[in-house]
């Protein structure tokens, strides 16, 4: 039996069961029991999410709050400085006509005036936003999506820089908006549309959107708005009016190098590849021109399928790719792109908008390695989805019959737990079936690289390192466990046994969890996801611990005689380790996450390897884990202990939260399989009340 819940933001209706006669009356105790358990909690979870929501986005405004107010005085809303003083900045000279009153009050009170307008801004942005998603949006998603999108507004790059550069990317965006929904006219629409594009003047291709979609008379006064506006910048500001059309080239000069990573635009990335003179125009232009023709068509195609909010966004993403100038502040449309529904199966609907929040609030580095190969793809990340949402990504028609009812997921029904003392909380309901790949490969990067980074922070100094380390030798001589040194110096006097300890050390850390992962992927997709979970959590603990409890590993340990059979006698006030010595955290020693990580990989093949041969091997692995993290001197045999702990308490949160792996799951995982839920097939549900019901 499998419970399935259809997929997708926009409908509204009841989850439906497909029952193929269940194995016992266990199997229907535990499904009732469940389905009980949804009902009850189903209807107070949103409005718990929406509270826990709010508190998120009062936390955030007031920690942006503070960020501007912890900058010293001159650094405070900078770019908003120099448009109003005339001085050179990311904008057009309307843009400075515009900001020009807000000379006159004291500094001070222009940053606190900015920072409470830009909050009111985004709030009004979010709003309206959320009032143009298309129709029909379920309860839920109506009830969350405001809160939502404050946060995800609060957490984005450009929104962040608007709060402390002073930076006008908000207000552009929110013309737009209200010119498309909520303007009373076509000509206050064009108004509308000619001030953003006087402040932003790529976004004067809104006017060919709206002259094809039927509202010419807004597209003829956008126009002819803009072109006044600039006239009049024209007359009152002639010199900043000159350098910025002419000596400038429509502002390519302006408010920073070109080159920049802080220019996302088509011209920044060629200059960027080493291209330049007419060479980089000429293909500047050819690439300006056809990104223009295909992301105008498909705006145009899903403003008249009813998803004019989604235009909008393909239309920005188009207007900031071919601008001359395409700054990090300006990428705000790629948020709104989320707005558009990708993927026929439920478990690839997040792929694309969770691409788009990462890609919006995280540095590049987080989301690619530091290799010189994808330096190209790095430094133009912004750029690369940008031009992705205008003319690539498969967005689907309301027409479609995936739109409101993706392809579901498969649930299994809950398994009695074995043990009654172990309380068990229904929190996540076991999926059964393989989740997107692409999502799993960036999640996996981003979540590696946060941890690394929390990791590499997580230090309390070199004293307080040793005084732990000193702690731990105490507590392993009162044990009869510090095996250490004696281990340590065999290896170091038997060549091989120290050659085979330090390949071994260095070698399957990542290699063996990897490729477990993707073994489950790919043959066992139900079993992967709860390995995962287990490894993830186990992960997350483990931090406390580095942030907790610094300690020095023996071989950073001074006067006890250890020798670092890895990297060598080392200075202990200034180790190093090769590129890993600015990224690396050397007393993030406890819990050993070396041993922790093993450790689950040989629980893992034990509990899923078929034949006994394979299990051997997979109690081996955590074996010689535990013998080179010793031999090695890189870790204390209580190191290994923590590990265990952490990874122990990984599989214990999965096994409350979700439930157990039993007969039960398997059974289900076979019926799920039998029954075939095909991505080319929409879903059939005799009996629902009404298709397209969200999936948790």
């Amino acid at each position: 039996m499998a419970t399935v819940e259809q997929g997708g933001a926009g409908g509204r209706g009841d989850a439906g069961c497909i029952d193929g006669g269940g194995p016992g009356r266990d199997v229907d105790h535990a499904r009732e029991a469940g389905r009980v358990a949804l009902d009850t909690g189903g209807a107070s979870r949103p409005a718990v999410v929406r509270a826990g929501l709010w508190l998120v986005v009062a936390a955030l405004a007031v920690r942006q709050v503070m960020a501007v107010a912890s900058l010293p005085s001159r650094d405070r809303v900078a770019d908003l400085a120099s448009w109003i003083h005339g001085g050179p900045a990311a904008g057009t000279p309307f843009a400075g006509l515009v900001l020009k009153p807000l000379a006159r009050p004291e500094p001070q009170a222009v940053a606190a005036g900015w920072t409470l307008g830009t909050l009111l801004l985004v709030a009004l942005l979010a709003w309206v936003a959320v009032r143009a998603l298309p129709a029909p949006v379920s309860r839920r998603t109506e009830s969350l999506a405001l809160p939502a999108a404050l946060v995800l507004l609060l957490l984005a790059l450009p929104v962040r820089s608007a709060f402390s550069l002073g930076q006008i990317g908000v207000i552009p965006v929110l013309l737009v908006l209200l010119a498309c929904f909520h303007a009373p006219s076509q000509r206050v629409s064009g108004l509308l549309i000619g001030c953003a594009a006087a402040l932003q003047p790529a976004l004067l291709l809104f006017a060919p959107l709206f002259w094809c979609t039927g509202r010419r008379e807004a597209a003829r006064t956008g126009g002819i708005v803009f072109a006044a506006g600039t006239v009049l910048a024209a007359v009152a500001m002639p010199r900043a009016s000159w350098t910025y059309w002419i000596e400038q080239r429509a502002g390519t000069g302006v408010g920073g190098r070109p080159e920049g990573l802080a220019n996302q635009s088509l011209h920044g990335a060629l200059l960027r590849l080493g291209l330049s003179g007419p060479l980089e125009i000429a293909l500047f232009v050819v690439l300006a021109g056809a990104v223009c023709w295909f992301g105008l068509r498909r705006a145009v195609r899903y403003a008249r399928d009813g998803q004019l909010l989604l235009a909008v966004a393909l239309t920005g993403c188009v207007a900031v790719a071919v601008s001359p100038v395409g700054w990090r502040h300006q990428m705000l449309w790629l948020l709104l792109a989320t707005a558009g529904r990708v993927g026929r199966r439920a478990v690839d609907r997040p792929v694309w908008p969770v691409a788009v929040v990462l890609a919006m609030t995280l540095p590049s580095t987080v989301l690619l390695p530091n290799l010189v190969a994808l330096a190209p793809v790095r430094d133009n990340v912004l750029l690369l989805v940008a031009v992705a949402a205008a003319c690539a990504v498969p967005f689907l028609e309301r027409g479609s019959a995936y739109w409101q009812s993706p392809v579901p997921k498969g649930y299994a029904v809950g398994a009695p737990g074995r043990w009654s003392w172990v309380p068990l909380l229904p929190f996540w309901r076991r999926v059964l079936g393989r989740p997107n790949l692409l999502l799993e490969l960036l999640l996996i990067r981003v979540g590696y690289s946060l941890y690394s980074h929390i990791r590499a922070a997580a230090t309390g100094g070199r004293g307080v390192a040793e005084d732990n380390g000193r702690q731990i030798v105490a507590v392993e001589r009162a044990l009869g466990i510090d095996i250490e040194h004696a281990v340590n110096a065999v290896v170091v006097q038997t060549p091989w046994l120290k050659a085979f300890f330090n390949f071994y050390y260095t070698s399957f850390h990542f290699v063996v969890p990897l490729a477990i992962l993707a073994v489950l992927y790919w043959r066992r997709p139900a079993d992967y996801r709860w390995a995962r979970a287990s490894l993830g959590l186990g992960t997350v603990i483990a931090l406390f611990g580095f942030w907790l409890y610094p300690l020095a590993p023996p071989r950073l340990m001074p006067g006890l005689g250890f020798v670092d059979t890895v990297h060598g006698p080392q200075d202990l006030a200034h180790p190093q380790y090769g590129a890993m010595t600015a990224i690396s955290n050397q007393y993030a020693a406890m819990p050993s996450l070396h041993f922790g990580w093993s450790l689950w990989c040989g629980i893992v093949i034990v509990l899923l390897a078929p034949r006994l041969w394979q299990k051997t091997l997979g109690l081996l692995h955590p074996l010689f884990t535990v013998c080179a993290i010793v031999a090695t001197a890189n870790h204390w045999v209580l190191d290994a202990v923590g590990g265990a702990v952490v990874i122990g308490c990984g599989f214990v949160l999965v096994h409350v939260l979700s439930g157990p792996r039993g007969p039960a799951v398997k059974g289900v995982v076979e019926e799920v399989v039998a029954q075939g839920a095909r991505p080319d097939v929409p879903p059939q549900r005799p009996g629902a009340r009404e298709p397209g019901v969200t999936a948790s």
